[in-house]
């Protein structure tokens, strides 16, 4: 049996952190051969405290804290990964719960050589009990939020492009190296992608299975994502191919209500055509906000899953076209150097 090591990246986790070493330690791979190594960014909450009351009453646990002093996602995850000894590296969050079985066919796939990173769907779960979070845990695993992202809602075993929380040998770091810690975002989708540009698979298996709990507030949601849209740029200038239309549209569409709203204040047409395309997208959301209604049977979501959808993606459209203003900004800097 190969020795596996999970790496979390931690920061201020007191609400979900003994969920996660709970669900760690109900599963069914042997314990002897697991360690769990948390980076945590000096947390001021009650992380440190619970990670240590959970580490004394299970001893026969191996869990190891290390500081993340920059409290950075990938910097944590290579300060866990140097700290680390196991064969196997099955990178989990802190927000995550994974199901009983989920080490044990992370390792039975990659044995099987299925993939180079191995993974499963993410199950969405509220950050809340209010009607708002509910929405947003429905809007970030509905098509219409996520587009074709298969670890939020595939059914069917698949190459996929990326998987959210990954397995890999550790052998795997010597041809790809560790993850870059230039990208504060985006790190496991561009670490996956060396992968794929170095002749790999990455592979998602819908019976490998994780829980994760979503933001709770329209705030901390718009917050999330469009820091996801301005490293997707950042990654993106590195990676050109990568680029997927379901990340392509929120920019666009953000750029259309932003160009729209400008030249209708001079050309009479543009208030027609701007009118047009916010109607098509309010009917297309709403009608989805229905259908979850109808599917769920909660009334609330007529009204929250359209505002939850439609926050991802001005958020993270906005936060793509800030990057990229920036970055050209950056650029014109230089050249008048």
């Amino acid at each position: 049996m190969p020795s596996v090591s999970i790496i979390i990246p931690c920061y201020n986790e007191q609400d979900t952190i003994c969920k996660l070493l709970e669900a760690i330690y109900a599963q069914t791979f042997p314990r002897i051969d697991l360690e769990v190594v948390i980076a945590d960014g000096l947390s001021t909450d009650g992380t440190r405290s619970q990670i240590e009351s959970f580490s004394n009453s299970h001893p026969n646990l191996h869990i190891a804290v290390v500081d993340n002093l920059p409290r950075s996602i990938p910097m944590a995850l290579n300060c866990a990964l140097k700290e680390s000894k196991g064969e196997i590296i099955v990178r989990l969050d802190a927000h995550s719960m994974p199901y009983p079985d989920y080490i044990e066919r992370c390792v039975a796939d990659l044995q099987a050589g299925l993939g180079e990173n191995v993974g499963g769907i993410w199950e969405i779960h509220p950050g809340a009990q209010s009607w708002v979070a509910q929405s947003i845990a429905m809007a970030a695993s509905n098509p219409l939020g996520v587009g074709d992202a298969l670890y939020r809602h595939a059914d069917k075993a698949a190459l996929v492009d990326t998987v959210p929380f990954g397995a890999f040998k550790r052998e795997l770091l010597a041809l790809i190296g560790f993850y870059d810690e230039s990208l504060l975002t985006n790190e496991d989708y561009e670490f996956n992608a060396r992968i794929r540009k170095s002749g790999g698979k990455v592979w998602l298996n819908p019976s490998i299975r994780s829980v994760y709990f979503a933001r709770p507030t329209l705030a901390l949601l718009a917050k999330q994502y469009a820091r996801y849209g301005y490293w997707k740029w950042r990654m993106l200038r590195r990676y050109p191919e990568t680029l997927r239309w379901r990340q392509g549209l929120p920019p666009l569409f953000a750029l259309s209500l932003i160009g729209g709203t400008v030249l209708a204040v001079f050309l009479p047409i543009f208030r027609v055509l701007l009118a047009a395309e916010i109607l098509i997208y309010l009917i297309a959301l709403g009608a989805g906000g229905v259908q979850a209604a109808l599917k769920h049977k909660k009334v609330s979501l007529v009204v929250g899953l359209p505002i939850a959808i439609a926050t991802m993606h001005i958020a993270w459209g906005m936060g793509f076209l800030w990057s990229m203003i920036k970055w050209v900004s950056s650029n014109r800097n230089l050249e008048r150097k």
